[in-house]
């Protein structure tokens, strides 16, 4: 009876040491891999596979995860470096980088410290480009300089399997000897702005009186042109009446003339003193005949 005991638990433990080595096995053998991560998997030592999310088998025993990469994008903390402009000033750059890990298998290794190598490459793209530019193009050409180290950068941590998504100026720092003499010669630029502004507006005013003066001698020239125009038309009424009628259309003219004087010589106040010659009667009486005349 004992004998029987012994032999059925011995079975049983066999059979239960058995499943429990599959279990261990199944579950050494499965590896989830979260979204935000993949994972780098070495056989004695070496490289084997990358496991991306999900669901993944490796060989039990031969076969672990010697590295668990995250695949989120990531940013350095903020690096100040000393640079030299082309014309020799100095000015402190604040930068910060963003990058993700796109090839684990190149990130682990080929570089021990992956931050600290991109800021020390950045520092090193960030004094040549700028050494390469002038203050002023420093100042109003950022979005080009920050594109060109995103580029160098690039080229540079490709062989690390990285993705450079950004890179970013935060802030260009002068010492105050040199700020001292950028508003110097920003007021020195405003007065100058302001003395064009205002010999340009006094040469305004210059040709505007000019055009003004021009334009009123030319609407009286053409006033005086109307005038002598009408007067040579008035001659050339009297001409053509002498030609059709004779020397009595002279006469005629000569008379009207000398009624309209006489008229206006009557409007007068009646203070006035009228010398007439000793034909002026004559005149006048001829030439209210010749006037009757015409009215007949």
């Amino acid at each position: 009876m004992e004998d029987l005991i012994l032999e059925f638990f011995g079975n049983n433990i066999v059979y239960l040491l058995l499943f429990v080595f599959l279990v261990v096995v199944i579950l050494a053998g499965v590896r989830i891999v979260p979204q935000s991560q993949k994972f780098v998997v070495e056989r004695f030592g070496r490289l084997k596979s990358v496991l991306g999310p999900g669901i993944n088998f490796i060989v039990p025993f031969l076969d672990r995860v010697a590295h668990r990469i995250s695949i989120l994008e990531r940013q350095l903390p903020t690096n100040k470096q000393d640079a030299i402009t082309s014309d020799n000033v100095l000015v402190q750059v604040d930068t910060s980088v963003f990058y993700r890990i796109i090839e684990p298998e190149k990130t682990v290794y080929r570089i021990r410290d992956i931050d600290a190598a991109i800021m020390t490459t950045v520092a090193g793209i960030v004094r040549s480009e700028i050494g390469a530019l002038e203050l002023d193009q420093v100042q109003t050409n950022r979005a080009q300089l920050i594109l060109r180290i995103q580029q160098s950068l690039e080229k540079i941590v490709d062989d690390w399997g990285i993705e450079v998504t950004r890179a970013e100026i935060l802030d260009v720092n002068l010492d105050q000897a040199t700020r001292d003499a950028m508003l110097q010669q920003l007021n020195a630029e405003r007065a100058r702005r302001a003395a064009v502004t205002e010999a340009e507006g006094a040469r305004r005013a210059v040709e505007l009186a000019a055009d003004a003066e021009l334009y009123a001698a030319e609407q009286a020239a053409k006033a005086r042109r109307v005038q002598a125009d009408a007067e040579a038309y008035a001659t050339g009424v009297v001409a053509q009446a002498i030609q059709e009628n004779g020397l009595e259309a002279a006469q005629y003219q000569v008379a009207l003339k000398q009624v309209e004087a006489l008229t206006a010589v009557g409007q007068g106040d009646g203070k006035q003193t009228i010398l007439l010659p000793a034909n002026a009667l004559d005149a006048f009486s001829d030439a209210f005949g010749l006037l009757k005349g015409r009215g007949s």
